[in-house]
């Protein structure tokens, strides 16, 4: 059964292990940052902190390692790509939710409103304030009404005001700038604590005519249940454990950043949109979420990795259907880096999945075909392949001028350039026979077993 709300998959974790309480004092500056940090690097539990300076506790690092992510899944590496692939192309419509809405046991607005009673905590030294980085936000195209989802960040300006960053080329920034053009107001809304399926179909790569919610619908196997907001005709999710409802102004622009980004650098401050918010609605007893962002790996990148492998996987396997697998790398930000098995079935198909591959809206800088034998998530045998299945000369090529991954610290002023390796055996010639122990994983050998 999936997921209904966060609750039920915070018992999960809390029941496998995944998820220690921490009671003693931790505070939202820095400290946090450390506490969740240390817990990554150990491959440790998410963690719920109960005592940050504010009456809600903060749970952070649920989806900080792919071990939790596949739970949130109720799947398997086996079976993560072909279960996501399938809930895509069966898209469930929302419902509204009927009765009162838990995400509005309590109301707030007008002089009520205050963001600096939520435990916003600040991550790293340089940035510019603390930052919501677990919300998701939902907005509407200006022009068709299709509602949007998806991560953004926000700054904690004072008790009523947020900075708004959002990149251009996402779905929320094309609605500000529609919304600018037309001379119209944009609401929000910021969702805080929800079942993992909607987190992840967040990430999920689709056009701009996409309806998310059927997307979540599908992921969840079963409908969203939404209800409209109190300041605004928006819907959101009716089990939420918040919701920040906002207005975006363009005009009243403040210095917003930096940041420790995904890229694991800082992204510098400067002038943005605010968004004034209308409304802080919750549920009793509501559960904020934080999230680690910065020098990979964190918790974002496992949160975008699996929907953005299994989308982008599903799309050129439409033109390249022997394509098996694909490894999006954490340590490429989950954006830049990407590898593909595949088994070409005629000269130069490798070079034409890479060259979709770098089309895609990923835009990585590098992107490598390897033969199905290797296990692509592991570096060190895809580095075999690029050391013994290459001709630099022959396999490796670079496109100038590509796309920039959003937030790139190095690039030549907005475009960027992208190498292409195949890594593929190759194709009808004579290639050595892999040198390898046969069926040693299966070996009975307890006295390594022992002493473990």
């Amino acid at each position: 059964m999936p997921y209904t709300d966060l609750r039920a998959f915070l018992s999960t974790l809390r029941q496998s292990g995944e998820l220690v309480d921490l009671i003693r004092p931790i505070a939202l500056q820095y400290d946090v940052a450390k506490a969740l940090a240390k817990s990554s690097a150990a491959d440790g539990p998410a963690l719920m902190f109960k005592d940050n300076g504010t009456k809600f506790p903060l749970v952070a690092g649920i989806y900080g390692n792919r071990r939790r992510a596949l739970l949130a899944f109720e799947a398997t590496e086996e079976t993560i790509h072909d279960r996501v692939s399938k809930a895509i192309d069966a898209p469930i419509g929302p419902i509204d939710f009927s009765g009162p809405p838990p995400c509005q046991d309590v109301v707030m607005t007008g002089d009520d409103v205050d963001l600096t009673k939520l435990p916003v905590p600040t991550y790293s030294p340089k940035d510019g304030g603390p930052y919501i980085t677990a919300g998701i936000v939902v907005s509407e195209d200006p022009d068709t009404g299709i509602p949007d989802i998806g991560n953004y960040r926000f700054q904690l300006h004072d008790s009523r005001v947020l900075g708004v960053f959002s990149a251009p080329n996402h779905r929320f920034g094309k609605n500000m700038a529609k919304a600018i053009q037309r001379k119209v107001p944009l609401h929000g809304a910021i969702v805080i604590g929800v079942d993992p399926m909607m987190a992840f179909a967040c990430q999920v790569q689709s056009g701009d005519a996409s309806n998310d919610w059927f997307v979540a619908g599908g992921l969840r196997g079963e409908p969203v249940e939404l209800t409209k907001c109190v300041t605004s005709d928006l819907k959101v999710p009716a089990r939420a454990e918040f919701i920040i409802e906002f207005v975006v102004d363009s005009e009243d622009q403040r210095e917003e950043g930096p940041l420790g980004e995904y890229t694991g650098y800082y992204t510098p401050a400067g002038p943005k949109p605010t968004a004034k918010v209308t409304a802080i609605t919750h549920r009793q007893d509501a559960i904020f979420q934080g999230l680690l962002t910065g020098k990979p790996i964190t918790e974002n990148h496992v949160l975008k990795q699996i929907p953005f492998e299994a989308s982008i996987l599903r799309q050129l396997q439409t033109q390249f259907p022997t394509i098996s697998d694909i490894a999006i790398t954490s340590s490429g930000g989950v954006q830049v880096y990407v590898v593909i098995a595949m088994t070409p079935r005629y000269e130069g198909e490798a070079r034409q999945a890479i060259l979709a591959a770098m089309a895609s809206n990923l835009h990585p800088k590098w992107v490598v075909v390897v033969d199905p034998d290797i296990d692509i998530r592991r570096s060190q045998e895809v580095e075999w392949a690029m050391s013994f299945r290459v001709k630099p000369r022959e396999d490796v090529f670079v496109v100038d001028r590509t796309a920039a991954a959003p937030l790139d610290p190095y690039t030549d002023g907005g475009y960027s350039s992208a190498v292409g390796i195949d890594a593929t055996r190759p194709f009808g010639a004579e290639f050595p026979d892999v040198s390898e122990v046969p069926d040693w994983r299966s070996f009975d050998l307890p006295e390594i077993e022992r002493s473990r």
